[in-house]
């Protein structure tokens, strides 16, 4: 069970990571933070992050949890509440939740036998 957990871990904070870095891209970047589309441009953002949580965890409701906690904290960077490192702990503090909140739910619902049940 603990190898299920770290891997799911590493996918959760992996898939961050991609989204946020290199396939976010400068344009998206930029745009969330200025523009006549920012608001738009932070939400189709956060969605992908959204997205992302579904696919990893396979759980919809998660990902709508992240595509709206994504939100929140990059809008809270946007208007100089957080630093980056900031806004960056958040995001794996969400990640963190999300992990708990699965094996908690599988530890209750299939015992410690447990492993990967989430593909």
């Amino acid at each position: 069970m603990i190898e299920s957990i770290l891997w799911l871990a590493l996918m959760l904070l992996a898939v961050h990571w991609l989204l946020d870095y290199p396939l976010q891209g400068q344009f998206l970047s930029d745009a969330k933070q200025s523009g006549p589309l920012r608001v738009y441009h932070l939400i189709a953002h956060s969605g992908i992050q959204g997205a992302g949580v579904a696919v990893v965890t396979g759980n919809m409701w998660l990902g709508l949890l992240e595509w709206l906690a994504h939100t929140t904290i990059d809008e809270a960077k946007v208007r100089g509440k957080t630093t980056f490192a900031q806004d960056q702990a958040l995001h794996i503090i969400c990640k963190a939740i999300w992990l708990a909140y699965l094996v908690l739910f599988a530890t209750l619902s299939h015992g410690a036998s447990i492993s990967l049940w989430w593909r």
